[in-house]
C-alpha cells in the first residue's frame, strides 16, 4: 500500500552501547507528536538492514525519508536513493536527526543530538536544498567494478586504519567511546606513511603519504572548508610531520584549523585519480570499506539529492 505524500518515513538506528534505546526513541516521538508530524517508523535490526529498511520505504512511496541515526546509515541512505529512477528520486527529501557515534554531516547544517526538539521543528518546516554527493568507483578483489556514493568524505591510510582498530577493538571491549580511544592509542604501533600516486587537477603527488581525504562535505574536520552544493571536492593531502608537529597536528584538527598545518597540502577539484595506495585502507562516511584493487576515482555528482536543512 502507498503512503500518503504527506506522511513521513522514519528509520530509526539506535546507538549501540545506550543502555536504553528506547528511552531516547520515546523522547524523539514525543517531539513528532507534539509538532503535529504524521509519520510511520521502522527499527533497523542492525547495519545490513538499513539498505533493506530504506528501500522499502522507497516503494513504499514515502516522499520525505528521515534517518535517526549517523554518517553510515545516512551513507546507506543515499546509495539507495541513487539506485531509484531519477524521477523517483527528485520527489524524496531526506533528512536526518543525529544519533550516531560521529554525525559529522549533520553537525555541518548545525543539528545536534542533543538538541531533538529543535531537529524536529526545523525538519518540519520541510526547507530542501540540492545537495551534492561525491562518488567512487573501483574495482574489487574479485575483479567486479563497483561504486559506492558519500555525502561526506573519502579517506586513504591513516584515518581509514583508525577506522579498522576501531572496529577490531570494539569487538572486545563493546563500547564505542573506548574503542576509539584504545584504537588512536594503538597507533603508535602502526604503519603511519603509505606509498602513494595521485593525480589532482594538473598536479601529481607521488610520494609517501600518511592520509588522504576526500571530501563533499567537512571529512571530520580534514576538509573544514568544503561545501556540499558546489560541486567540488575538497582534498587534504597530509604527509608524514614529526611527533612534535604530529601532536600539533591532532591540535589544529579539534580546533578546526587543520588545513594551517605545514604537513598538510590542500586541493579543490572535480576528481581525484588514485593511481597507487600501497596497502593503504579505504574508509567511506566513517564506515571501512573493502580495500580497492589497483587504481580507482573519486568524482562528484552535483545536486542530486534532496536534503531537509534548517530554516
Amino acid at each position: 500500500m502507498a503512503a500518503d505524500k504527506s506522511k513521513w518515513g522514519i528509520l530509526y538506528c539506535p546507538k549501540h552501547g545506550l543502555t536504553s534505546p528506547q528511552k531516547r526513541w520515546k523522547k524523539i516521538e514525543k517531539c513528532l507528536q507534539d509538532r503535529g508530524v504524521d509519520f510511520d517508523f521502522v527499527q533497523s535490526e542492525n547495519q545490513n538492514s538499513v539498505e533493506r529498511l530504506v528501500k522499502m520505504m522507497i516503494g513504499n512511496g514515502y516522499k520525505t525519508i528521515v534517518i535517526v541515526g549517523g554518517d553510515s546509515a545516512l551513507n546507506d541512505a543515499v546509495n539507495c536513493l541513487m539506485q531509484a529512477d531519477r524521477e523517483v528520486r527528485e520527489s524524496i527529501a531526506l533528512g536526518v536527526i543525529p544519533n550516531g557515534l560521529v554525525n559529522d554531516f549533520a553537525r555541518y547544517w548545525g543539528l545536534r543530538e542533543s538538541e531533538v526538539e529543535q531537529t524536529v521543528e526545523w525538519l518540519s518546516e520541510h526547507r530542501v536544498r540540492k545537495i551534492d554527493l561525491g562518488h567512487i568507483r573501483y574495482t574489487n578483489k574479485e575483479g567486479e567494478h563497483c561504486h559506492r556514493y558519500f555525502l561526506n568524505c573519502v579517506n586513504i591510510g591513516l584515518t581509514a586504519a583508525i577506522m579498522n582498530l576501531r572496529r577490531q577493538t570494539r569487538r572486545l571491549f563493546g563500547s564505542r567511546t573506548l574503542s576509539f580511544v584504545l584504537s588512536s592509542l594503538l597507533l603508535v604501533f602502526q604503519r603511519l606513511e603509505y606509498k602513494m600516486h595521485l593525480r589532482i587537477n594538473t598536479d601529481e603527488v607521488k610520494r609517501k603519504v600518511m592520509t588522504v581525504c576526500i571530501g563533499s562535505g567537512p571529512g571530520y574536520g580534514q576538509t573544514p572548508n568544503a561545501v556540499p552544493y558546489n560541486g567540488m571536492l575538497d582534498v587534504s593531502v597530509v604527509y608524514h610531520p614529526e611527533v612534535t608537529q604530529l601532536i600539533e597536528g591532532f591540535y589544529l584538527l579539534f580546533t578546526g584549523k587543520f588545513l594551517n598545518h605545514k604537513s598538510v597540502h590542500p586541493y579543490r577539484t572535480q576528481e581525484v585519480e588514485v593511481i597507487e595506495a600501497q596497502r593503504a585502507m579505504v574508509s567511506i562516511d566513517g564506515r571501512l570499506m573493502n580495500t580497492p584493487v589497483g587504481e580507482f576515482r573519486v568524482e562528484v555528482e552535483q545536486e542530486v539529492i534532496n536534503f531537509l536543512i534548517p530554516a
